[in-house]
């Protein structure tokens, strides 16, 4: 496992649990929320991440796991009032969701309206930045934010922009928001176990990913530690 080394030495079962398994297509089929949902209770992710509208199927099929159903609202492009993301959270929270993941209103935030970017923290658990369309300043700037306001997590992107999480980025995150208690989470286009670890050695506590499965395969035929 010589090129699979990480400075974290993990179990199968430890590195699942950084895992929200993710399904966010428009066009998703019933039967591919089953899939997703028992691919999650068999390896154990933390968390199915999903749209607003099939919570409540998902936490049909995950009763009596231990697997989270996560919301994400005003997906993927933050583009609704405070209001709306507010109703759109009660109403996922009432379906059956356990965790909400939003994405911030870059317009606001780009415009200088921070007031507004730290009412829209304080509702939510998850902030998304979507760092694909910040500037480094506006990246520190949501960081700060956080530590102030200490949301559950900070997340780097959707993965429908136009770029994912990034190490540089992760480093930049943790590194502004140290000693806060806010936890970081990585997601979009981490497809393989080496940049999964990589990013869990950067000090992410969550990854939002579409290649769990494969991930957990690959990791599993190449560690000792099962």
């Amino acid at each position: 496992m010589e090129n699979l080394k990480s400075e974290k030495v993990l179990t199968a079962k430890e590195l699942a649990s950084y895992f929200d398994h993710t399904l966010l297509r428009a066009n998703a089929t019933v039967s591919e929320f089953k899939k997703l949902c028992d691919d999650s209770k068999r390896y154990g992710f933390c968390m199915v991440a999903i749209n607003p509208a099939p919570v409540k199927l998902c936490k049909t099929f995950l009763a009596g796991s231990q697997v989270h159903v996560g919301a994400a609202i005003a997906f993927p492009l933050g583009q609704t009032t405070l209001e709306d993301k507010l109703s759109e959270t009660r109403n996922a929270i009432k379906n059956g969701a356990d965790e909400i993941d939003y994405v911030v209103n870059l317009t606001k935030l780009k415009a200088g309206d921070t007031a507004y970017i730290e009412r829209e923290f304080s509702v939510v658990s998850k902030v998304i930045f979507e760092n694909c369309y910040l500037t480094e300043d506006e990246k520190k700037t949501l960081c700060h934010i956080a530590t102030k306001v200490k949301p559950d997590f900070i997340k780097t992107s959707t993965g429908f922009g136009t770029g994912g999480a990034t190490f540089e980025d992760v480093a930049l995150m943790k590194r502004e928001t140290e000693g806060s208690g806010v936890k970081i989470k990585a997601a979009g286009e981490i497809r393989t176990l080496k940049t999964a670890l990589e990013m869990i050695n950067l000090g992410v506590s969550r990854i939002g990913s579409t290649s769990s499965v494969a991930i957990m395969e690959e990791y599993m035929a190449n560690s000792p530690l099962l």
